[in-house]
């Protein structure tokens, strides 16, 4: 006789590998929304350590200035000072995936549906991947085959960027002393990298 608690299908509701896999995705979006709220945490306490006012950072945020002042107040204590400049060039692991994330984002957009990395590219943002080294890999296999297979409809920049890139995490910088959390620096790289292949400063 079978116990009811064993029953695959109680009710002929989900099996369990249904139920695995529902959770699996909830988890996913809770996952992303707290180190969400973390990034956007440590990237307030870094604009108040570069000099910019509550106010100011409350209006670009959409968050209530007393909101602003807990976030600035909880990192003060043991916040890394901010970088001393924001250049593209610099050779940290976590600087190098937010570039090569900023790079495949740019190709995603030139090319539209028929880049590889697309898909990619949408988890990485809505945090369904994360940034481990198989995850780094296999978006650097297909950007490779982007950049191979529309060599013609992507400007030289591309393949410059990413040439720069791969380098630099094939060969980490062990030199190079990165202030702020890899969350953080990925994020700025990011930024910084879009805007210069968008023409931007």
């Amino acid at each position: 006789m079978t116990d009811k608690g064993d029953d695959p299908f109680p009710s002929r509701f989900l099996s369990e590998d249904q139920a695995v896999r529902m959770f699996a995705t909830m988890n996913e979006v809770i996952r992303a929304g707290e180190e969400m709220r973390q990034l956007r945490s440590e990237m307030v306490a870094l604009f108040a350590g570069s000099g910019w006012t509550q106010e100011r950072i409350a209006r670009l945020t959409g968050m209530s200035q007393p909101a602003v002042s807990k976030q600035v107040t909880k990192h003060a204590p043991g916040s890394p000072p901010p970088p001393a400049e924001f250049a593209l060039d610099q050779y940290d692991t976590p600087w190098l995936e937010g570039r090569l994330w900023g790079l495949a984002e740019g190709i995603s957009e030139s090319l539209r549906h028929e880049a590889r990395c697309t898909r990619f590219v949408e988890a990485l943002g809505r945090g369904r991947k994360r940034f481990t080294p198989p995850n780094v890999d296999a978006l650097r296999r297909l950007v490779e085959e982007d950049l191979r297979r529309h060599r013609a409809d992507l400007p030289g920049a591309y393949r410059s960027a990413y040439d720069t890139i791969s380098r630099g995490l094939d060969v980490p910088d062990r030199a190079t002393t990165a202030t702020g959390s890899a969350s953080v620096r990925r994020t700025l790289a990011h930024r910084i990298q879009r805007d210069r292949l968008g023409g931007g400063t």
